[in-house]
């Protein structure tokens, strides 16, 4: 007679009336609501077999009419919500509904821990339509009590991707997230870019706690002799030999972790000398986008060695057993790598990144050629990464002021 159908995440009654094949969308991804919905529509559509409720008027829409039991007949020609869509309906259509491929699996990941935090300090049994700047207000500020203001910024942002990318086009609300004008507290700027030397000197000068001791070593960038060095570390690492290639890899071309695993073998052109990197940040819309990067003579002879010995597959830096390099033994790689020596202060990956783009400042290098190589399309990312070594700022003062007499 009646039977449940779910589309894009969302529920809706299917049923036969007339000779035809109907349905009626009910606006939630809810299974009990769907559920106790198809019970209530059953009902009354055997009430309306047996004569008791009128049977719908010439023009009404049928489903409209039958689940509301024949109360809906004077507007036969209005679609209306049988439940109020609300917040948790919202998260679950999303999560369940949204193309997968659509967003990389590191993107999806941060967006459900986003949501998670959402329904917690938010009351998802809250209608759409009452859900007001108020409302996330309220969030901000019970939210940044716990963590900070650019966290709750980002799953704020989030929330409005959710609301404005889905629901909007779902036809479960009409307006825009209410996101707009909220007050969120002051934020700390990160520390700026530092040398190690820069750090330890900080660390000697007062007794610090180990997790401000962690912030200031996010903000490590390593100065050329101690790039050497840290290559030269992993390159004895002889259990590991995909460690040298993808370092190499990464301090020689300001690539992400992504990119470098998800770089082919094909990607290297020993001719011409470059490397195509694959990128996923720089276009949405697009599966992927691509620039080129020349090849310094350390990475060419690295990589014309790694791949006479290749393990075999298409992924240009693999596991010993030719397996890609997943995201997790990725963070592993660089603690495994550097462990138990002076540079296990490293922090990750991102290091060589903006160490590379630091070094080819501090080089001169024209800043639209850096942007060509790591893919840098803002003011802002330029702003961050854009600072010198300290030797050499000093040095360029001092060609203005001169030495002290």
């Amino acid at each position: 007679m009646a039977w449940l159908e779910s589309t894009g995440g969302m529920f809706r009654v299917g049923f036969r009336f007339g000779g035809r094949k109907r349905h009626l969308p009910l606006h939630t991804a809810d299974r009990r609501e769907a559920d106790a919905t198809l019970g209530r529509f059953e009902a009354n559509y055997r009430l309306v077999e047996q004569g008791v409720i009128d049977p719908p008027p010439p023009g009404a829409d049928v489903g409209t009419y039958i689940v509301s039991g024949g109360k809906l007949g004077g507007r036969p020609s209005q679609v209306v919500r049988v439940e109020l869509t609300t917040l948790a309906c919202l998260f679950d259509g999303y999560l369940a509904g949204y193309p997968k491929g659509a967003k990389e699996a590191s993107t999806w990941k941060t967006e459900r821990v986003h949501v998670g935090h959402l329904r917690r300090l938010l009351d998802t049994k809250l209608p759409l339509d009452e859900v007001t700047a108020k409302t996330l207000q309220d969030y901000v500020n019970a939210r940044t009590q716990l963590v900070g203001s650019e966290t709750v910024r980002k799953e704020v942002g989030t929330f409005t991707t959710v609301w404005n990318r889905w629901a909007v086009p779902q036809g479960m609300t009409s307006r825009p997230a209410p996101a707009t004008n909220l007050h969120y507290p002051k934020a700390r700027s990160k520390p700026p870019f530092q040398t190690c030397e820069q750090i330890e000197r900080q660390i000697a000068k007062r007794e610090m706690p180990p997790d401000e001791q962690a912030a200031l070593w996010e903000c490590l960038f390593l100065t050329l002799p101690e790039i050497d060095e840290v290559l030269e570390v992993v390159r004895h690492r002889k259990r590991l030999p995909h460690a040298y290639p993808m370092f190499v890899f990464a301090a020689h071309t300001g690539a992400r972790r992504s990119e470098i695993r998800r770089s082919l073998v094909t990607d290297f052109d020993f001719d011409a000398k470059t490397v195509l990197v694959r990128e996923k940040k720089k276009d949405h819309d697009k599966l992927e986008t691509y620039r080129t990067v020349p090849m310094s003579p350390l990475l060419e002879r690295v990589m014309r060695e790694w791949f006479a010995d290749h393990p075999g597959g298409q992924h240009a830096v693999c596991t010993a057993a030719g397996t890609p390099i997943t995201e997790h033994y990725s963070t592993k790689l660089v603690v495994n790598a550097l462990k138990k020596t002076r540079w296990s202060v490293v922090p990750g990956w991102h290091c060589f990144r903006h160490s590379f783009v630091s070094n080819c400042a501090a080089r001169g290098v024209d800043q639209r050629l850096i942007d060509q190589w790591v893919g840098h399309t803002t003011e802002a990312m330029r702003r961050r990464y854009r600072h010198l070594v300290p030797a050499v700022s000093q040095a360029a003062l001092l060609s203005v002021f001169g030495p002290a007499s």
